[in-house]
């Protein structure tokens, strides 16, 4: 309970607050999240790893998803005869889930610090390794059609502060630090939650016009509830149970990613719709996350 009070509080204080603090406050947390509290979150839980198949599993998952869910998209954007602009947009926050700033603290909630490291697992070597890859492509193609710079995209990707991170934190599996780096870790660590979920209050934005009501549920409709179902289904033909398997199915449940709404705005792919959409599906996945938790606990 005192951890869904937290996230409560928190992500309502960000919003409420938005129009008090700087503009750049968002981007400025989520600098420090991104070169100070993940890389200690990494740090203080990957080493907890045993190397196994199970390490895996969130990272096939997060994959599978994204690229079933990428295919429902495009055909759904064609069938309903959507603008490229709005495919673009789409295919990125309808795709991309939320599975760093919100996605730790909500599994963190429900299924306690042992299952971060897995969650780190699937949001850095699935979503942010897919925004870095996919995501630049689809910004790229869909806004002004100019070829892709692959060695670009690999070089931000091997030098993101987050990646590099990670790296370290896998050499380090098996390793027990002394308390008093683990003391500093764990401190560093938990200024995530608060942080991130603020971050998200400040960020989002709820406008939008009825003529973009389709394209938004459709969004919607696939990342916050398709998503999930896919993941289920893949878990199920795969014959992946237990606690490693629902981890992964929780971070495929949540909503679209707030800086895959961002690099749909800057690259001019439908901005007021990827604000909306990301907007709505972060509010209405805190209740579908609880909705999927409760499933998997039957």
């Amino acid at each position: 309970m005192d951890n869904f009070l937290l996230i409560f509080i928190t992500f309502t204080a960000g919003y409420l607050l938005k129009n008090i603090f700087a503009h750049n406050t968002s981007l400025i947390l989520n600098q420090f999240i991104l070169y100070i509290s993940l890389p200690a979150m990494m740090l203080l839980q990957i080493p907890r790893l045993s190397f196994s198949f199970d390490v895996f599993i969130p990272i096939i998952i997060a994959w599978l998803v994204m690229a079933i869910s990428a295919i429902i998209i495009f055909y759904l954007s064609k069938f309903f005869s959507f603008s490229r602009e709005v495919t673009g947009a789409l295919l990125l926050v309808g795709v991309l889930g939320n599975t760093s700033f919100i996605g730790i603290p909500i599994t963190q909630a429900y299924y306690g610090d042992s299952s971060l490291a897995y969650v780190l697992m699937y949001d850095q070597l699935g979503s942010f390794i897919a925004l870095s890859t996919y995501g630049t492509f689809i910004s790229v193609y869909y806004s002004n059609g100019e070829d892709v710079n692959i060695k670009a995209i690999a070089k931000k990707i091997l030098t993101f502060p987050t990646f590099i991170a990670l790296i370290i934190s896998v050499a380090f599996i098996g390793t027990t630090f002394n308390p008093i780096v683990t003391s500093v870790l764990e401190s560093l660590a938990m200024t995530i939650v608060p942080l991130a979920l603020v971050s998200v209050g400040l960020q989002l934005n709820f406008k939008l016009p009825k003529e973009e009501l389709k394209p938004m549920l459709s969004a919607l409709g696939v990342k916050i509830i398709l998503a999930p179902l896919i993941a289920i289904g893949i878990v199920y033909i795969f014959s992946w149970e237990g606690f490693i398997a629902n981890i992964a199915i929780m971070e495929a449940s949540m909503g679209p990613m707030i800086t895959a709404g961002a690099v749909a705005s800057m690259a001019g792919l439908a901005p007021r719709l990827s604000s909306a959409i990301v907007g709505y599906g972060t509010i209405i996945a805190f209740l579908t996350t609880w909705i999927v938790y409760k499933i998997l606990a039957m």
